[in-house]
């Protein structure tokens, strides 16, 4: 066989075949944009997609894939593969979850308490306030504490008054006690009742003016009329008022002494109302004084106004501190810390897991593949460490694990899909048309396409 020959029976046939099978390839590569769209892509996944959307931007969606406004890949929305599950579930792509930054944690069950701190103000204790006067008229003859700020101890003397009425009064008691001793020896029995009648009307009259039982008893010894009435200290404490100065006249009941005993102190401090529901009457609070740091002072909740101060909005509280070695002076300023009440076994948050909406709190529940369902709760207290936490008195059972960062995206995310989805269902209930790929939807293009198809 010559070479002709061997070119004709040989490689004429061979390279038909190659230029058909080369035209075959162009011919499927060069297939137009509608014909690629008929291919079916090779997936495992059967899950209906929605729609598309933009992975930055949740508001950017379209009826195919494509590129966002930002050039990035779009990424699909599945409609709810179980349908058993809460219809207000929202499905996000575990790619978008990352994106959005959402993490997660588990509903706590706790021992809830919470640490409130304020500023206190100390004040006298008002049950420890002696008030120094005479039930008798006359004038201050002497002095015995000259200065505010003096410190006395109960019965020491504190003033001297000279009264004519007492001078009268002591002379009568001598008289009445002289005919008590003349009656004794009359036969008569109602005379001698009679004088003891006298002797003990002018006795209970001393008394009435506080005269000491030991200076009546030293008056009826010796017959010894004083001239002035000395009046005591009725307790330990300190002199914070003096309105008496020698030769000065008084009347009856006119105040010329107050004592405070400084052994307790109340401090009055204020609690915004929050707060309230942490405190209860009786409850251990401590205190430190900034010129004195380091050194902490222990006393409890003495008494709760029951009013709300309008201006400030809080709640007024009085506090009762033991005071031995006087540090605490009224007029000062300290640091107030309690521990509130403990609610045993409580349902509790964080509270950046809450998004409060109007009269409604909710917060969202990882159900795992990224699915996240809406759940309304009751709030109650807040506190916890570094009062972070908030109590769930209902809604939670402190078995879920809930979003606590990006639940607002999650959120809007929520409503742009239940919003899209009433859209699709008027647009196409079936969603078996197939969209352009790539042509953007918006939501204002699919209200303005509801409401001109209805």
């Amino acid at each position: 066989m010559n070479r002709l020959q061997f070119f004709k029976l040989v490689w004429i046939p061979l390279l038909t075949i190659v230029i058909l099978a080369s035209g075959f390839f162009l011919g499927r590569v060069t297939m137009n944009p509608a014909e690629l769209n008929d291919l079916e892509p090779v997936s495992d996944d059967k899950r209906e997609i929605l729609y598309w959307q933009a992975p930055m931007d949740p508001s950017e969606i379209y009826d195919g894939p494509g590129t966002s406004k930002m050039g990035m890949d779009l990424i699909p929305v599945y409609a709810q593969e179980n349908q058993q599950k809460s219809d207000s579930s929202v499905l996000i792509d575990p790619a978008m979850v990352q994106n959005m930054g959402i993490r997660t944690s588990p509903v706590q069950r706790m021992d809830f308490t919470r640490m409130i701190r304020t500023v206190g103000e100390v004040q006298y204790d008002e049950e420890q306030l002696y008030h120094v006067n005479t039930k008798i008229s006359g004038w201050i003859e002497n002095l015995h504490v000259h200065f505010v700020g003096d410190q006395v101890q109960a019965g020491d003397s504190l003033i001297e008054i000279y009264s004519p009425e007492l001078v009268a009064t002591q002379q009568e008691y001598i008289l009445a006690l002289q005919n008590v001793h003349l009656a004794s020896k009359s036969t008569l029995t109602s005379v001698l009742e009679d004088a003891e009648k006298l002797l003990a009307s002018t006795r209970t009259r001393l008394e009435y003016w506080d005269i000491p039982a030991s200076e009546i008893e030293r008056l009826s010894e010796t017959g010894e009329i004083k001239k002035t009435i000395v009046l005591t200290a009725p307790t330990t404490g300190v002199v914070i008022e003096r309105n008496a100065i020698v030769g000065s006249y008084v009347d009856i009941g006119e105040d010329m002494f107050t004592i405070a005993d400084l052994r307790t102190v109340w401090v009055h401090a204020s609690f915004f109302e929050n707060e309230v529901p942490w405190i209860r009457d009786g409850q251990p609070v401590e205190m430190r004084l900034s010129y004195l740091p380091g050194k902490t002072y222990s006393g409890k909740i003495s008494y709760i106004y029951p009013y709300l101060r309008e201006k400030a909005r809080d709640v007024h509280v009085r506090l009762i501190f033991s005071n031995p070695d006087l540090d605490l002076k009224p007029g000062m300023y300290a640091n107030v810390e309690l521990q509130g009440k403990v609610i045993s076994d409580a349902v509790v948050v964080p509270s950046e897991a809450i998004i409060r909406s109007g009269a409604r709190a909710i917060v969202f529940i990882a159900l795992g593949e990224g699915r996240f369902e809406p759940r309304e709760v009751l709030l109650g207290e807040e506190g916890g460490p570094n009062n972070n936490y908030i109590r769930i008195l209902d809604g939670l059972q402190g078995e879920e694990e809930i979003v606590v960062s990006a639940q607002f995206m999650l959120d809007s995310e929520s409503r742009l899909q239940e919003t899209i989805q009433k859209m699709l269902a008027a647009k196409n209930p079936v969603h078996s048309t197939e969209p352009d790929s790539g042509s953007e939807v918006s939501a204002e293009s699919m209200m303005h396409h509801e409401h001109h198809h209805h």
